[in-house]
């Protein structure tokens, strides 16, 4: 027989699996030698206990074979016959190729920047010299956004698809094999690439091709219907063309609209970077001067509604750092990272406000770009704010509810570096309003959370796109585009790596069911 049962685990036997075992025997009142096995399936630390503990949710056998908890995942070359070309190689276009791989269908991958590794060079020019190169930075390059900003795994697009699918995908190209069962997974932005590299190969070893340096210039349409696409090297024809090209990539929203191919605005969050000592965080959570060894740093979330606006954290890296996203010059864009280890000494987290058409009459003009064009206008600001380089306009978090300029700062994991400012003249007085009686709410549900050690530095602007590619529900294609499927991110329809990952799966079924027709 085999049953799944739920445990509470002391932390410091959290991986034991002999001690769970024996607690296993207990709750099912069985000997411990009738258990041929015991599998965790889940594993959550519930901190709101008076003492921290894991909840494990176990699989217990006996007289029964063990179940893999990951799904199997296998490729094959494909043969000559039909091809879609994946533009982007960020996790919806990457997992578009690999499902486009499982269908029988050639994938040729365009990558506007370069590959995971060369890339790495650019974002060090990025943070010595404020040297943003507009095709290869932390939004743009061989694994998308979310490569060297963190590698978070959790989604609530639970709905959209198989996120077991997606996580067993990962670890067959290298993840350890805890994101299968931890309620947060993490990879860390220190072991994606290899990942990402491993994916890469999969591809290459079934005959798929990956461009690097391959922006997109031109799509091919004809007689409604795409064709293929142009970059500055020539022409690419293919029989159906995935989108998968990121929030960040302005110049593709650009061409659809040159084309007058229909686009959309929609509402998304703007708002600061927080960044508080780590150790303040732990000893919130854990309500305990220091956090225990075998307990991991602590991270959080938060969420309240001021009026009909909702403020929320957003992407909290435990034990990481503050990096600039910016793609072009003369902006500014804060994103934060972690790695496997998060044991860098400071926490930061996206503390960001939700905006729509409340602010987008005074840009009114500008119709589907409303909302890029606020979000450009604030990235601006934050770049003039900081110096017009790349530091941060930055304010304690006591001193935004005051309305004071800082006259000193803490220390930061930005390497540009802080310029005081009062970031109220960036954000302007929807978004500041709504920020100020959000952390008065996050205070009283973490005491202490308001701290003079806390710095907020600005800007955080890409937590999704502003514009919002549409498609059918049903076909998953553009409604003026025949074989056009927009994906992930930059279509507007996912936010992060898994619920990305899920979106570009899911295309690839789109165009299997369109080039069967």
């Amino acid at each position: 027989m085999m049953k799944q049962i739920t445990l509470r685990v002391d932390p410091e036997n959290g991986s034991d699996l002999l001690y769970i075992k024996d607690m296993a025997s207990k709750a099912l009142k069985v000997s411990l030698e009738s258990i041929d096995a015991v599998q965790v399936l889940r594993r959550s630390l519930d901190a709101r206990s008076r003492k921290p503990v894991f909840q494990i949710q176990v699989a217990v056998y006996c007289g029964e074979p063990l179940q893999e908890i990951m799904q199997p995942v296998s490729y094959r070359p494909v043969k000559e016959g039909k091809t879609a070309i994946v533009v982007g190689t960020g996790p919806a276009g990457l997992f578009a190729a690999l499902r486009l791989i499982e269908h029988g269908i050639r994938p040729i991958l365009l990558e506007r920047g370069k590959n995971v590794r060369e890339r790495r060079f650019d974002l060090k020019t990025i943070n010595t010299d404020g040297t943003i190169h507009p095709d290869s930075n932390y939004c743009f390059g061989e694994g998308g956004a979310g490569t060297y900003s963190d590698g978070k795994l959790f989604t609530r697009s639970t709905k959209r698809g198989d996120v077991k699918k997606m996580l067993s995908i990962l670890v067959h190209h290298g993840a350890v094999r805890d994101i299968l069962i931890n309620a947060h997974p993490h990879v860390g932005s220190n072991r994606l690439p290899k990942i990402i590299e491993s994916m890469r190969n999969t591809i290459l070893e079934c005959n798929g091709e990956i461009h690097f340096n391959a922006r997109v210039m031109d799509l091919i349409i004809k007689e409604g219907a795409i064709k293929g696409v142009t970059t500055r090297d020539g022409e690419y024809p293919a029989d159906a063309v995935v989108l998968a090209t990121g929030h960040s990539a302005r110049d593709i929203y650009d061409l659809l609209d040159q084309k007058g191919i229909l686009l959309e605005a929609k509402s998304y969050a703007m708002g600061v970077r927080v960044e508080h000592p780590q150790a303040l965080i732990d000893s919130i959570q854990y309500r305990t001067p220091e956090r225990a060894p075998f307990l991991p740093v602590a991270s959080y979330s938060l969420a309240c509604q001021v009026g009909k606006t909702g403020v929320y954290s957003f992407c909290m890296c435990p034990g990481g750092m503050l990096v600039p996203a910016a793609t072009a010059p003369g902006e500014l864009v804060l994103n934060g990272m972690s790695n496997s280890l998060r044991n860098m000494p400071l926490a930061n987290a996206g503390m960001v406000v939700t905006v729509g058409p409340e602010l987008y009459q005074k840009y009114s003009k500008f119709n589907h770009f409303a909302g890029l064009e606020l979000q450009k206008e604030m990235e601006r600001k934050a770049y003039e704010a900081g110096g017009k380089t790349l530091a941060a306009p930055a304010q304690r978090l006591t001193d935004f509810l005051e309305d004071r300029v800082s006259s000193t700062l803490p220390k930061t994991s930005y390497i540009p570096g802080m310029a005081s400012f009062p970031l109220a003249d960036v954000l302007g007085p929807f978004i500041s309003d709504a920020l100020k009686q959000g952390f008065s709410i996050f205070d009283k549900k973490m005491k202490g959370y308001v701290s003079q050690e806390a710095t907020l530095l600005g800007v955080e602007s890409r937590t999704s796109s502003p514009v919002r590619i549409p498609r059918r529900p049903d076909t998953r294609m553009h409604p003026q585009v025949s074989g056009l499927f927009p994906a992930g991110e930059g279509s507007g329809y996912a936010g992060g790596i898994i619920s990305s990952a899920i979106d570009g799966d899911a295309s690839a079924d789109g165009v299997f069911a369109y080039l069967a027709q």
